[in-house]
């Protein structure tokens, strides 16, 4: 994992803490399906926790298309660190299932964590059920969009989100080829979500690598998400980083092996892709749950202070209706 030892080559003193790793021990627990176990979750889920005593946000983290949510250890682990619990269900097996099934599945872990993730959880921790985030990676992004949107006939209509945040989202392979449930309108804010927004895209999604087509397409991927939010929303896009940048290195097997070379990927240490990935995580979670307003905005106003060169620059809408 990305540690504060290697964060300390490209980090200066003015830099949000939010980039480095927090300092809260955390732990992973494992947990599958058991037909056994009443508290066991619908699919398999990774939870990260902090594991000093307190009461906690919960995160949902939705993995990218034919990926596993092991790939995303090190962003997990730095939001978590930070003081989130971080629920990563695996939504698909061997194959990835229809759209709309991914996000009825997505539906049913978040029941779940409403209502058994305790039991799970070490003795003193619990989850502050008032706050509950959605991030999602690629189509996992995506999948959070469209939970947010009301698209989950499983979710239980009660629950309700605090933030959403989308890292490269994408909708399909192209405009005309879109996974269910198709919720990019191309019309400017349209997305009905009462919720702060926040969208990451990468530089290098939009190309090609070499005869592989473009990981995250033009009119599918994080501008045309961006677009579509109303405020209060923000986007930060890290120009010299591929769409599959953000995860651990050295993924083992053949999933890990395509999720390495498939997409256009950066020169620049993926170290740094993580700790930005994660710091906008925890910044944005931050500003949205907390009111903690000071990192996210020195992050808009003064984007050196990134790990990743941010190219354009990063925006920061709020409600009231003016840009930061």
């Amino acid at each position: 994992m990305a540690g504060k030892e290697d964060s300390e080559t490209f980090f200066s003193a003015a830099t949000p803490l939010a980039f480095e790793l927090g300092s809260l021990p955390t732990t992973v627990i494992p947990a599958d399906p058991s037909q056994t176990d009443l508290t066991a979750p619908p699919k398999p889920v990774i939870i990260t926790s902090p594991t000093v005593a307190g009461t906690y946000p919960v995160v949902l983290f939705f993995h990218g298309f034919y990926l596993r949510n092991y790939f995303y250890s090190d962003v997990i682990n730095h939001v978590a660190s930070h003081g989130y619990i971080v629920v990563a269900p695996q939504l698909c097996k061997i194959l990835p299932p229809g759209g709309q099934v991914e996000v009825d599945d997505a539906g049913k872990v978040i029941n779940w964590t409403s209502k058994n993730l305790k039991a799970h959880l070490p003795s003193s921790v619990n989850a502050n059920g008032n706050y509950t985030a959605l991030v999602g990676h690629s189509r996992g992004g995506k999948t959070a969009f469209a939970v947010a949107l009301g698209h989950a006939a499983t979710l239980d209509p009660s629950i309700k989100f605090s933030a959403l945040v989308g890292i490269d989202p994408v909708a399909g392979i192209s405009k005309c080829i879109r996974t269910d449930p198709e919720i990019l309108t191309y019309k400017p804010e349209s997305f009905d979500l009462d919720m702060p927004i926040a969208v990451i895209g990468t530089g290098l999604g939009p190309k090609s690598n070499m005869l592989m087509p473009p990981c995250a397409p033009a009119e599918v991927n994080h501008e045309e998400f961006y677009i579509e939010c109303k405020a209060t929303k923000g986007h930060f896009v890290a120009a010299d980083y591929g769409h599959m940048d953000m995860l651990d290195d050295n993924l083992p097997g053949f999933v890990g092996f395509m999720a390495g070379c498939m997409c256009k990927n950066g020169k620049r240490k993926k170290s740094e892709m993580r700790s930005f990935v994660g710091g906008i995580v925890v910044a944005f979670l931050k500003y949205s749950l907390w009111g903690e307003k000071s990192e996210i905005r020195q992050i808009v106003k003064d984007p050196s202070v990134s790990p990743a060169r941010l190219d354009p620059s990063p925006e920061l809408e709020e409600a009231s209706g003016y840009l930061v």
